[in-house]
């Protein structure tokens, strides 16, 4: 299987989750503030000279590393891809990895891969569209 066969089918299977989503209401503003405010890391945890990222999905599905200081962040298909990308940007040190339990939204500028963000642009139309068309 070739890389852009897997990364076709792992989108597929992205769309496939928003799909099972639905329906869904539509989330206001002040609900994905609530749900992208990522609390600054406790320095007892973590040093302040550390670099940390926080690593989640969205409610798309698709995986989000954005630096505790809102620095730096982008949009992913693969986990591994959104480690890489923070090991990148703390490089030459290591930097701290956070995996918060639920899901937040890249509330930044995407330095990530650009392609995964206009597919979650696309996912997001069509899941929309998808909902309107079930009622």
């Amino acid at each position: 299987m070739t890389l852009q066969m897997c990364e076709e089918a792992a989108m597929a299977a992205i769309a496939l989750q928003a799909v099972h989503r639905l329906p869904e209401q539509r989330t206001t503003v002040s609900e994905i503030e609530v749900a992208t405010a990522l609390n600054p890391i406790d320095p007892d945890v973590v040093s302040a000279a550390i670099p940390a990222f926080f690593i989640g999905r969205n409610r798309a599905g698709l995986w989000v590393a954005r630096e505790a200081k809102g620095r730096a962040g982008g949009l992913f298909l693969f986990e591994s891809s959104a480690i890489d990308f923070a090991n990148r940007r703390s490089a030459p040190e290591r930097c701290a990895l956070v995996f918060p339990a639920e899901s937040f939204e890249l509330d930044i500028e995407n330095q990530g891969n650009p392609l995964v963000a206009l597919a979650a642009r696309w996912l997001d139309g069509a899941k929309r569209h998808l909902a309107r068309t079930a009622r």
